[in-house]
């Protein structure tokens, strides 16, 4: 084997383990979510994997000639990628999003593909070993070229390839090169064996092809799905990653379904002046609120900050999005920096990954960002979700309190015991907050929830820590137990 065709199988396959390493957050979204949690799990494994095939790569390549088997791990490594989505599928349904069951189909979908494709750069530079006299610099070469390839591969998917193209193609061209490569190099050896090899990789290939996964779209953050209504059959309902994200009348934008949507139409009919408002949307989703607010208050300036641009363009296409709203595709942290000083009469926040605010649309450091962009008497409305011991809302609740005079949270009245939980919504401001006329709008509705704010706010809050830029940790108080 020449050094050439060496270091290319090292360079390939380091990238192809980092590529299906980004891509399985992907694949794992739509049955466990997008959560530091997965992003650890399937790292974890990743790595298990790249230290198994390491060790038995090297303990094979001693014990027999590597030549025979770098084709066959390539074949294996390829249809082990191929596969991963399906196996993905069948069990992801089945499973929570706790630690143990992330584990557990992050090794079921990944571990063998990681571990099998990691076998090669021992293999390889058992080959390419011709002298102990330079085994330092066989081994340096082999590991910076394979480092070199993890590299690439990290940087082409996440700067490039989950923007253009749908993850279950690429999984699959991946795969496809892999075992091509690997029936490249078997081929002159046993050609009974990578005919039987080619015969598996059409019928994975197959399998996949039939089995499109549970996304009608996948966008650059999510698995989208718009699900009809039939009443009224003008209703739709955007599903994020398994969660009912939003849900719209794209003939009635007035028409709110969702009680905690209702909620913060409330907080805005009794905390902004009458006529045409100056409002900001952190996190699009279906559009509800904007559209509402279109609807309602016709002249506003009705700015959204939205990091996904395919659920934007769900949002044009299925959902009926008003194109008088300005929508702005970033990351709300950074967008917001453009929005100008005392513009906004309501800021509304509603910008989850998962059943998870981003921690860092949840610091002190962001909300004096937020406080900046309100008027004086402007109101931050802000949606969490929380249950058990409530850590999370509680820490939301002091981190505003830290920086707003004011502070409300709404939430049926069960919810603020611990031990169960859902959504609450915050409304925060410099000024007094109308809790008397919300709550006489809830109850007009039909509601049941209940305002507190005060001295049973700061009961309620307890010890709770501040949310700071460097310590927000959402994901692990989220429904802690």
């Amino acid at each position: 084997m020449s050094q050439a065709v060496a270091r290319t199988l090292v360079f390939f396959t380091s990238a192809a383990v980092l590529v299906i390493e980004i891509l399985a957050v992907r694949l794992l979204a739509p049955y466990l979510g997008v959560s530091l949690g997965v992003f650890t799990g399937v790292i974890g494994v990743i790595l298990a994997g790249i230290s198994v095939g390491a060790w038995l790569g090297g303990r094979a390549a001693d014990r027999t000639d590597p030549t025979r088997l770098i084709g066959p791990m390539l074949i294996a490594g390829g249809l082990t990628a191929m596969l991963s989505p399906l196996i993905v599928d069948l069990i992801g349904p089945s499973l929570s999003n706790d630690a143990v069951s992330i584990v557990i189909i992050a090794t079921a979908g990944f571990f063998a593909p990681a571990a099998i494709l990691s076998t090669i750069p021992p293999l390889v530079v058992k080959i390419r070993l011709s002298s102990l006299e330079e085994t330092g610099a066989v081994v340096g070469s082999y590991s910076a070229v394979g480092t070199a390839g993890a590299i690439l591969g990290t940087f082409l998917t996440g700067f490039f390839l989950v923007a253009a193209f749908p993850t279950r193609p690429v999984v699959t061209v991946v795969g496809g090169l892999l075992v091509g490569a690997g029936l490249i190099l078997w081929s002159t050896r046993s050609r009974g064996w990578a005919l039987t090899a080619s015969i598996l990789v059409v019928g994975v290939g197959a399998a996949l092809l039939l089995n499109p996964g549970p996304c009608q779209v996948e966008t650059t953050y999510h698995c989208a799905i718009v699900e009809p209504d039939l009443d009224p059959p003008t209703g739709r309902t955007l599903v994020l990653d398994r969660l009912h994200n939003s849900y719209v009348d794209i003939a009635d934008p007035t028409y709110l379904r969702f009680r905690y949507i209702e909620l913060m139409a409330d907080i805005i009919a009794n905390g902004a002046p009458e006529g045409p408002i100056g409002i900001v949307s952190i996190g699009g989703g279906g559009m509800t609120l904007p559209g509402y607010i279109e609807a309602t208050r016709p002249g506003s300036t009705n700015t959204v900050l939205e990091i996904d641009g395919g659920v934007v363009e769900i949002a044009r296409t299925e959902l009926a999005l008003n194109d008088r709203i300005d929508v702005l595709v970033d990351d709300a942290r950074i967008s917001l920096r453009s929005v100008p000083d005392g513009s906004a009469h309501i800021i509304i926040g509603d910008a989850f990954s998962g059943a998870s605010v981003p921690w860092h649309l949840t610091t002190i450091e962001y909300v004096g960002d937020i406080k900046r962009v309100l008027t004086d008497s402007g109101i931050y409305a802000m949606n969490v979700i929380d249950f058990g011991t409530l850590q999370f809302v509680r820490a939301t609740a002091a981190t505003l309190v830290a920086e707003f005079d004011h502070v409300v949270v709404f939430a049926p009245p069960g919810y603020f015991e611990g031990g169960t939980g859902g959504n609450y919504v915050f409304a925060a401001s410099s000024q007094p907050i109308d809790v008397a006329g919300i709550e006489s709008a809830i109850a007009a509705r039909g509601g049941s929830e209940i305002g507190i704010d005060g001295t049973r706010l700061h009961d309620f809050i307890g010890d709770a820590m501040i949310l700071r830029d460097d310590f927000a940790p959402v994901d692990q108080m989220l429904g802690s137990r």
